[in-house]
């Protein structure tokens, strides 16, 4: 009798830890996907014919991503940018903390649109993609304001 009870215990014990490596502990495989928007994102009016500025934030209400790329159908070529020490560095991705922000702001990271298709004016909307590494492609819009316009001071 001792001896069934020692073994039924051991079966017991050995199904216990082998489904508790089973189980989901938060790590990449449970991790929750992102869940991403953008607000705020707007364009100063375009100083020089050929280039110009975007800013937004990008929201997320999920699991980690990394912004990878981007592009629009008003220049031939965008890029993520940031500055430091006053100076543009380019950038080829962007980390999005998860339950986080990421924020493309004037003397931060921001978008650099290079040869643009067409100026531009005050109102006007420029379509942009944005393809993230997990969430895919994300549309959004950014609104045309004044070349001086700041979002903090209105």
């Amino acid at each position: 009798m001792r001896r069934r009870a020692t073994l039924a215990g051991a079966i017991a014990l050995t199904s216990v830890v082998l489904l508790a490596g089973c189980s989901d502990s938060g790590t990449e495989q449970g991790a929750s996907e992102p869940r991403l928007s953008v607000r705020d994102g707007y364009m100063p009016k375009p100083a020089l014919k050929d280039m110009a500025g975007g800013f937004m934030t990008i929201v997320n209400k999920g699991g980690a991503d990394k912004l990878i790329g981007m592009s629009s159908p008003l220049a031939d070529e965008v890029m993520g940018h940031r500055t430091v020490d006053q100076k543009m560095e380019h950038v080829a991705s962007f980390a999005i903390p998860a339950d986080g922000e990421l924020d493309f702001e004037r003397g931060g990271n921001h978008l650099m649109f290079m040869d643009l298709t067409s100026m531009p004016k005050v109102g006007d909307k420029v379509e942009v993609e944005l393809r993230f590494e997990k969430a895919g492609t994300v549309k959004t819009e950014l609104e045309v304001k004044d070349a001086t316009y700041n979002p903090k001071n209105s």
